[in-house]
């Protein structure tokens, strides 16, 4: 080696100076085509000289190679397979290589003069005649001497772009993968069971509806089992129920999705005009014919798709809906204890599960849905406000309490679903909030009255249809503070109640807290006059959206894993259906609901800046309570003669000033009230202490 490096007149970039083989390799014909090249490599060359050389002999390549493509495809093809091309070709890929080796030669003498620091004075300083050569060239010249000197850059962009798409592949197939995962867990109910470590839970909703819960009931220091249940779940500080506000049609609503106008249940009663017969809820005899009801629970939905329902009591559950009945119905009962209610709930979570394959036909129910009746019973006896309305809503948190307990016991309650709804509230009514509907329209032009509170009415021939209309606008002008006066075209677009023919043409709508009363059934002007009182003391239907007919969402369990005490906005109950079909992993049918799972906390409701809890009061004070609605019957004579211009004198007895009496009364009642709901809160708080004394006595 350190001979060669002695030897004079040699270029260090001259292939047989780093190729001991080179010249042996080349057959004469080859040393005679590239003579020039040899001849151009021994004197000592520029690297700007030999980088012009590279470029000129590669055009000449590419030159060559165009004129043998002129020819055509025929004699191109002639050219390739002829032996004279293929020493041509031979030839020119021979060149390629040695070209290439002492590109790498070259390489390979600037890294080394860059070591020395003579390669970088070159560059810096230059000689004169390489300094004039170089401001001689062209601007071309020079991109072709910088693009000679990047010939590996478009190689390094490729491998780059082909990076990317490789990459970009991979993530696709990944996400394919991941997704593939998924639904083979979802179709795997193995892969969805929970374990309490003695029986294993496909998922599991317990559907719990408190009929006539108000929302504000949970603010009376009665009900310390649903407050700790807030604590632990997610909820809203309401949910708003669906127009009419009564228990049929919410409830239907709460296992569909869809508005009453949607599903058929318009009421508790109603007409329909296609069967020619006649709704009427405590009549389960015709109620509970599946012609009635023209949507699908989700009961039946879950059992189409192998999930086994229980349903305890629930309105419509009776009616052999779509021919498909839940794995267990149990039938109404008024009288059921609460503490029974309870131990069934219990009993139904006791059942063999998929644990045991043996017993396929008790398999535990995946969705068990209760309803419980008290609060809204003793809501429409004793009213809202009364003493035994407070005694029956502490008495049903004390079974829920029962319910938690069992559940822990079974160690269920980070397992199955706990859901606790109400359809509606509640609101005080009174004989000073009553309209004598037939002192003010002709009801010899109607031929039937549909719902309650509110006053559905179909005129007996079209014609008394526009007399009707009169007359009711009439009231809706001198009443306005007690009623709503509607046809089906122009009720309220947030009520939804228009698109069903179940729907009554005409509606008088009590404002919440009013009642419609019609002879010989109630007598408003007698009972003021004989001071009697109104019944029912409590009453629901009226507008959904008033604060009194709020009701109640809780909502706990591994399908709602969300921070404890979370908060969400209020909502309709529309949105319920695809909640619990959610939990239970069943796709829902088309509703009218927009919420899916997981829901959308927008804090605590233990937050600062949470909103007031609100208590409304009831009954409203932004509603006069006058006994001008209380008129005179018509004269008999005047209703024989079917007059269409209805007797609208609401003037009091002469002798007294109703008016003035139920105002001073109310004041009375009022400030009673207030003191005797001091004093039962008092009660009640002392309740809880010696409870929580009890409780952890040894």
């Amino acid at each position: 080696m350190s001979a060669r490096r002695n030897i004079p007149n040699k270029s260090l970039l001259s292939p047989g100076d780093y190729d001991e083989d080179a010249e042996s390799l080349r057959s004469p014909s080859e040393q005679d085509s590239d003579s020039e090249d040899d001849e151009f490599l021994r004197n000592s060359r520029t690297t700007l000289e030999l980088a012009e050389h590279d470029r000129t002999v590669l055009n000449d390549e590419e030159e060559t190679e165009k004129l043998l493509m002129r020819g055509g495809p025929t004699q191109g093809l002639r050219r390739i397979f002829s032996s004279s091309s293929s020493v041509k070709i031979g030839k020119r890929e021979r060149r390629r290589q040695r070209r290439e080796a002492r590109h790498n030669a070259r390489r390979a003498q600037r890294e080394k003069m860059t070591d020395s620091g003579e390669f970088m004075f070159e560059m810096e300083e230059g000689h004169r005649d390489d300094e004039s050569s170089l401001l001689s060239r062209s601007s071309s010249d020079l991109d072709s001497y910088i693009k000679d000197y990047t010939v590996d850059e478009p190689q390094r962009v490729s491998w780059l772009k082909l990076a990317l798409v490789f990459s970009a592949i991979f993530v696709l197939f990944l996400i394919f993968l991941l997704g593939a995962y998924k639904a083979s867990r979802a179709t795997d109910p193995a892969a969805l069971l929970l374990s309490n470590g003695t029986a294993l839970f496909a998922p599991t909703t317990i559907f719990i509806s408190l009929d006539g819960f108000r929302a504000d009931f949970l603010h009376r220091s009665l009900t310390p089992t649903l407050r700790q249940f807030i604590t632990e779940g997610i909820s809203p500080q309401y949910m708003l129920p669906s127009f009419p506000s009564v228990t049929f049609p919410n409830h239907f609503t709460l296992v569909t999705g869809l508005y009453p106008e949607s599903h058929g249940i318009v009421g508790n009663t109603f007409w329909d005009p296609a069967l020619q017969e006649e709704f009427f809820y405590t009549h389960p005899s015709v109620s509970m014919l599946p012609k009635w009801w023209n949507a699908e629970p989700l009961w039946m939905t879950a059992e189409n798709r192998g999930v086994k329902t229980a349903i305890h009591m629930w309105p419509g559950s009776e009616a052999h809906i779509g021919g498909v009945e839940p794995t267990i119905v149990d039938k109404f009962n008024g009288s059921e204890a609460l503490p029974r209610k309870m131990n069934r709930i219990l009993e139904l979570l006791d059942m063999p599960g998929l644990e045991n394959k043996t017993r396929t036909d008790t398999e535990r129910p995946q969705f068990i849905a209760a309803y419980v009746p008290n609060v809204d019973a003793d809501g429409h006896k004793f009213g809202p406000n009364s003493t035994e309305i407070r005694t029956t809503i502490s008495e049903v948190d004390h079974m829920l309490r029962g319910l938690f307990t069992g559940l822990k016991d079974r160690n269920l309650t980070d397992i199955v679903n706990i859901v606790i709804v109400s359809d509606h509230g509640m609101a005080t009514t009174a004989t000073e909030r009553l309209l004598q509907l037939d002192d003010h329209i002709d009801l010899n032009l109607v031929e039937r009255i549909d719902g309650w509170p509110s006053r559905g009415l179909r005129p007996k021939r079209p014609e008394d249809l526009e007399v009707l209309k009169t007359q009711l606008e009439g009231l809706a002008n001198n009443y306005s503070h007690a009623v709503e006066v509607y046809t089906r075209e122009t009720m309220p677009e947030r009520y939804h109640f228009t698109n069903n023919d179940r729907i009554a043409p005409l509606w008088v709508i009590p404002k919440t807290g009013w009642a419609i009363v019609e002879r010989p059934s109630f007598d408003a002007q007698e009972a003021l006059l004989k001071g009697e009182e109104y019944h029912p003391k409590g009453i629901h239907g009226y507008d959904h959206e008033h604060p009194l007919m709020r009701a109640i969402f809780i909502a706990r369990g591994p399908a709602f894993p969300h921070q404890p005490n979370s908060r969400i906005d209020p909502f309709q109950n529309v949105n319920v259906y695809n909640i619990i079909c959610d939990s239970l992993g069943i796709d829902p049918l088309p509703n009218n609901g927009t919420l899916r799972l997981p829901l959308k906390p927008v804090g605590l409701h233990s937050d600062t800046d949470a909103p007031a809890v609100e208590t409304p009061s009831d009954p409203p004070t932004t509603e006069t309570a006058v006994s001008a609605s209380v008129a005179p019957a018509p004269s008999r004579t005047a209703a024989a003669e079917h007059s269409t211009t209805p007797t609208m004198t609401p003037g009091p007895h002469p002798e007294e000033n109703p008016e003035e009496d139920a105002s001073n009364e109310n004041k009375h009642s009022s400030w009673w009230g207030s003191f005797w709901d001091k004093v039962e809160d008092l009660k009640d708080w002392a309740g809880d202490v010696i409870d929580t004394v009890k409780d952890n006595l040894p």
